[in-house]
């Protein structure tokens, strides 16, 4: 059976924690936030680290492709972790765990330890996962791509906001306190690790796996499938093209953002004459523009869903995507500040409303096997963003790397033809989504209703009142 009792509306109920599908979309996305803020903590302090461990460029290179490599892997694992055990127990554990490589990178002091310990923390990004498939089970069609896209765009936020305030942290350790600069940013990383921890603790006690209760609870009412279903059902989404074609688009949109949030502090450091605070600063524009983006990715992909079913859903996902690889392949090409900043929040844009196009259509792949779905192609971004590492440590100019990363990503926006769906999963999704906006209906019609009568009740009340004088 499918999962019952999806939350109709988003900001309808915005402030309704009371609700388990809002209170777990805010959990959700700001655990996200979390996991990306302490995942990419460390690349704005890449400067100082740089320096104190004297790496090569080559060796940056390499910390670049093992922050996201250990990711991929986590992912495909954490893909099958949600079918089986639920998002619940899945994120606690991951957020536990994750925190320990975190805040233990402070120890590293040479380039194989740091390196180790970089490996170590990319596996909080599979925490990505988990947010998807968290919204999916928790919003229903008619806003599901909004959900999704929003959890996830709040939670890539962090990539912006840790470029930010990282180096104001660091900051604060070694001109307020007099720490070291070697100090100061092993002590950031030491906080950073700590929230993480608390975090863990704080989802599994305000969270709940589905809208009617746990998997182990629906399990055992026979309303999901059952565990030792869960593989095989794993396996089968696995051979389904469209998953690997959407492992493909996602590579091209979320691994090039995880690529530009690794290089990007750097990139106008080296090649612009900023100094430390201003390379983070403007680095944050690019993932800031997450608090808004991704959103308009799955709205739109809503939209696009309303009027022309899922293959509409595909045909958005081409024209964003389409539309960052353009916007990349100019900001390539601007060698002063004050055009290479406007052209980089442009290609911002574009690239999250791509990763928030691509997940307004996962949900819709293998829902038997949604865990899966969600797994592989949130794998694929990693591994986009492992291959666009190793264009960053060979000798070729970075700008020279952003303009061949840009016509791929324009080649691979034609991939998003191939995503197809038979007529018949088109019918059953518009029927699914004429009845969740038949919902939003009533549920406005009853809310109507009872201002209607709320007020025809304090006029009768007032009336009673102008009478007794």
């Amino acid at each position: 059976m499918e999962i019952q009792n999806k939350a109709t509306s988003l900001w309808a109920n915005f402030f309704k924690v009371n609700m388990v599908q809002i209170r777990t979309f805010h959990m959700t996305w700001f655990a996200f936030f979390a996991c990306f803020f302490a995942w990419f903590g460390i690349a704005p302090l890449m400067i100082i680290v740089r320096e104190e461990l004297m790496l090569t460029k080559e060796q940056v290179g390499w910390t670049i492709i093992g922050s996201v490599t250990m990711t991929i892997f986590a992912r495909f694992l954490v893909g099958w972790m949600v079918d089986r055990f639920g998002p619940r127990l899945t994120y606690t554990w991951l957020l536990i765990l994750g925190s320990f490589p975190v805040a233990f990178i402070g120890m590293a002091d040479s380039f194989e330890s740091f390196l180790l310990f970089r490996l170590g923390i990319g596996m909080i990004g599979a925490s990505f996962v988990i947010t998807q498939y968290h919204t999916s089970v928790m919003f229903a069609p008619n806003v599901v791509g909004t959900a999704n896209a929003t959890s996830a765009g709040w939670g890539n936020l962090g990539g912006g906001v840790t470029q930010l305030m990282m180096p104001l942290v660091f900051s604060a350790f070694v001109v307020g306190f007099g720490f070291t600069n070697a100090e100061g940013w092993r002590l950031s990383m030491v906080v950073v690790g700590i929230v993480i921890f608390v975090i863990g603790i704080a989802y599994f006690f305000l969270t709940q796996d589905a809208p009617d209760g746990n998997f182990k609870e629906l399990r055992a009412q026979g309303k999901m499938l059952q565990k030792e279903n869960v593989t095989g059902a794993y396996w089968q989404a696995m051979r389904d093209y469209r998953v690997w074609i959407l492992f493909l688009i996602y590579g091209a949109s979320f691994g090039i953002e995880l690529t530009v949030n690794n290089v990007a502090a750097l990139y106008f450091f080296d090649y612009f004459d900023v100094d430390l605070i201003t390379a983070g600063a403007i680095a944050a524009s690019f993932g800031l523009m997450n608090i808004f983006a991704r959103t308009l990715g799955g709205i739109f992909g809503d939209n696009f869903g309303s009027l022309w079913g899922l293959k509409g859903r595909s045909f958005w996902l081409f024209i964003v995507l389409l539309a960052e690889g353009l916007a990349l392949m100019l900001f390539s090409q601007m060698n002063v500040l004050f055009l290479a900043i406007p052209t980089l929040i442009l290609f911002s844009l574009f690239t999250q409303m791509a990763e928030g196009a691509t997940y307004s259509v996962v949900p819709f792949i293998n829902k038997k096997a949604l865990g899966a779905v969600a797994g592989v192609v949130g794998a694929g971004g990693n591994a986009g963003a492992v291959a666009a590492g190793f264009l960053f440590k060979g000798a070729m100019d970075w700008n020279d790397v952003f303009f061949t990363i840009g016509v791929v990503v324009v080649i691979a926006s034609f991939l998003s033809f191939l995503v197809r769906f038979s007529p018949q999963r088109e019918a059953e999704e518009r029927i699914a989504f004429e009845q969740a906006q038949m919902d939003v209906l009533v549920y406005k019609a009853e809310n109507a209703k009872a201002a209607v009568m709320n007020s025809q009740k304090m006029i009768a009340e007032a009336t009673a009142i102008l009478e007794k004088k």
